[in-house]
């Protein structure tokens, strides 16, 4: 093309573009800095002069998030060494394990080392007539007979092939004779020799060495000589197909469109490794699904990986996003492996301000919980632990000299009876007896609350800058500050009592709340968790729990809180061979699976002996243990009837605070120290409310609160009724 053709083109082009007058000019420059200018300053009615407004685009094209430096100083580190290694447990559990593997295949093959020599000395002639047949065969060149045949039936072909063999076997017979007879010539003079000229024990010994050899020459392939000591057990390693397969065996719709073809699939950010007992998996669930759908379907999941339920344990990582699973395949189920031994059941002390030892995970490890600032719910069907499992935090708390252990066991089978040798008060059985004495020791906490908060009130900032029981403080007898433990194993029989239970309830629920920051624990056991055996305050309050197995949903958030079932958080799918096992809520940031040490009574009562003469050394032995009468404030009881004594008939409204006086005087060994608090609360379960009486006092009008009598005589009446009906 030419230059004025050239010219002409470009004239008609742009004659083509004056005509179009509604065509508009895009400015690239303008474009290109909308595409990088943040959202204000492009669009909006703040964000120019209109005339560009349209989609803005939400995702920059550069590279965002943090720099080279914040992702390195934010990568985490892995642990230089494994984690049984950095754990002095599992340390001691490896090493014990391997003392003990070897200890027992030594002693296996010793026991048996007289039938293994008896079996070589009979095999020994066969192994020697093998031995023969060998030398003579390789002597006389007995390999090479298969090739010199063959090349004798080819014939006249094979001719030069059969004589260069021939003379290749005369050269082997030769030399190899050579080498047998001067054996022959060297071996039998120097046997004879050792025989006349060796000592005794020499002589035994080569024969003995010679016959094991022999008999080991002659003993069958399939038939060995030495049998296993340890049979291995041969377990499939978890790979990510075992579990890519596993996870679309669920039935979650989510998971099976990332499998599916062109799905992002299944991410696996660390490799399957082995991890104590088992396999760990760390597996990111596709988007939208989290650990707690795939917890829910464990049985299925333990399915698709075709191992037993036991062995398969799906867990949240707590420090990262909900869809992160740690997926732990155990070789053998949990309830199939040996429970380990109580680490403090021969030797040690405790102190109720340190985690003390509950139980081990699923993987052997050692679970601790703390009782300190904090009390403690277990719930189960009967049979399953739970008594078991309360007896190990009473023991730990035995084995603390400073605290002091109230303990009611209100089943009546003696399974707490052992630390009857340590209890400052303690009661056995479900009778009206033991339950209003169990009450009374409620009582006798409840008010020891106000004492505390009172001493702790007084202390000094700087002493306790935190307004809570320290171990310092806890150390010193004059402040009273020290553990106070209160347990009530079958509590139900008390809460859901039709005379006792309100005020149980009430007072129980006070010490949860208030307790913890001054010293006190609550710990209570229970195998029926319903409404009418667990007030609500508890439930709502109560900051550890404990949950064997349990038949139905409303069980299971009865003792591990609301919607823990929807969360995957299921103590129903325990069967009965999973005794001592649950889910323990609240020790840690997420619920674990925990198999509480066990004790049976002969060790409990060994453990407790040791404890008792720890206390007794350090004059910490009082209440029932020592010999004294608790305190039994019987109020429950003759209450009613101690206030219509000191209430005259033509008394109509008396003050709390005058009425407490009057008791006080009657019964200083109950009603002494009383407030108007304690007086409410110990009418309220016989429906009985305080209100406000006006008095005129020295030419000057009261208002205070107190009771009427009428009130009183018809509680009086309706209880009388009730017991005459019962």
């Amino acid at each position: 093309m030419n230059h004025e053709d050239e010219n002409e083109l470009f004239a008609r082009l742009e004659s083509e573009l004056a005509e179009q007058e509604s065509a508009d000019v895009v400015d690239l420059d303008k474009v290109r800095t909308a595409r990088t200018a943040p959202p204000d300053e492009t669009s909006g009615p703040e964000g120019g002069d209109g005339a560009d407004d349209g989609a803005v685009m939400v995702d920059s094209p550069a590279v965002s998030g943090p720099g080279l430096m914040e992702r390195i100083r934010g990568a985490r580190r892995n642990a230089l060494l494994p984690g049984w290694l950095r754990s002095k447990p599992e340390l001691l559990d490896a090493a014990g394990w391997l003392i003990g593997h070897v200890g027992h295949t030594a002693a296996y093959h010793a026991i048996r080392t007289p039938y293994y020599a008896a079996n070589l000395a009979v095999r020994a002639p066969v192994g020697a007539a093998k031995f023969t047949g060998g030398v003579l065969r390789w002597a006389s060149d007995a390999e090479g007979a298969a090739q010199r045949q063959a090349a004798a039936d080819r014939g006249n072909a094979a001719v030069a092939d059969y004589l260069k063999l021939a003379r290749l076997r005369d050269r082997r017979v030769r030399w190899r004779g050579a080498v047998v007879a001067l054996s022959l010539l060297v071996g039998l003079p120097a046997a004879l020799a050792v025989h006349i000229l060796a000592p005794t024990w020499l002589t035994a010994t080569a024969i003995g060495a010679l016959t094991l050899v022999l008999g080991r020459l002659g003993a069958p392939a399939d038939r060995p000589v030495i049998s296993r000591a340890v049979v291995p057990t041969r377990v499939e390693r978890l790979t990510s197909g075992m579990v890519e397969r596993a996870l679309g065996s669920l039935g979650i719709a989510e998971v099976n469109k990332a499998l599916a073809k062109g799905g992002e699939g299944i991410g696996f950010p660390h490799p399957i490794r082995q991890d104590g007992p088992g396999w760990r998996a760390d597996v990111d669930l596709p988007h939208g699904v989290t650990v707690a759908d795939i917890m829910d379907r464990r049985d299925r999941l333990a399915s698709g990986l075709r191992r037993p339920v036991g062995c398969v344990w799906p867990e949240p990582v707590s420090d990262e996003h909900a869809g992160r699973m740690m997926l732990w395949v155990g070789h053998r189920p949990l309830n199939k492996v040996a429970s380990p031994a109580w680490p403090l059941a021969k030797t040690g002390e405790a102190s109720l301000f340190d985690p003390i030892p509950f139980g081990t995970d699923q993987r052997g490890r050692k679970v601790e919980a703390t009782l300190i600032y904090d009390n403690m719910l277990i719930g189960a069907i009967p049979r399953m632990g739970k008594t078991v499992a309360l007896r190990t935090l009473l023991l730990a708390a035995a084995l603390d000299v400073r605290a002091e252990v109230l303990v009611w066991e209100l089943k009546g089978t003696g399974d707490l009876e052992g630390l009857e040798q340590v209890a400052a008060d303690y009661g056995s059985g479900p009778d009206d007896a033991t339950c209003t004495a169990a009450l009374s020791s409620i009582r006798y906490v409840h008010k020891d609350l106000e004492r505390r908060a009172k001493v702790i009130s007084s202390l000094p900032k700087d002493t306790c800058p935190d307004k809570k029981v320290t171990p310092e403080l806890a150390a010193k007898p004059s402040l009273g500050l020290h553990p106070l433990v209160l347990s009530v194993d079958e509590c139900q029989e008390l809460f859901s009592h039709p005379e006792l239970g309100k005020e149980a309830g009430e007072l129980c629920t006070d010490i949860i709340k208030r307790g913890p920051a001054l010293g006190v624990i609550l710990l209570l056991a229970t195998q029926r968790p319903d409404k009418a055996s667990l007030p609500t305050g508890i439930k709502a309050n109560i900051g550890s729990r404990f949950c064997l197995r349990v038949m139905d949903q409303d069980a299971n958030d009865m003792v591990l809180g609301t919607s823990m079932y929807k969360g995957g958080i299921r103590a129903t799918t325990f069967t009965r061979s999973d005794k001592g096992i649950g889910y323990l809520v609240g020790a840690a940031d997420d619920p674990q699976i925990v198999r509480a040490y066990y004790t049976d009574t002969v060790q409990a009562d060994r453990i407790c002996r040791r404890a008792r003469a720890a206390r007794i050394k350090a004059g910490t032995l009082t209440g029932h243990a020592a010999g004294q009468t608790p305190e039994r404030a019987s109020a429950n009881t003759t209450l009613l009837a101690d206030i219509l004594a000191v209430m005259p008939a033509k008394e109509a409204k008396v003050w709390n605070e005058t009425l407490i006086e009057r008791l006080a005087e009657l019964r200083p060994e109950i009603y002494q120290g009383w407030e108007g608090e304690q007086l409410t609360a110990a009418l309220k379960p016989f429906g009985i409310e305080t209100v406000q009486v006006g008095k005129r006092v020295g030419g000057k009008f009261h208002n205070r609160r107190g009771i009427t009598r009428a009130d009183i005589t018809r509680a009086a009446a309706e209880r009388d009724r009730n017991r005459d009906a019962g």
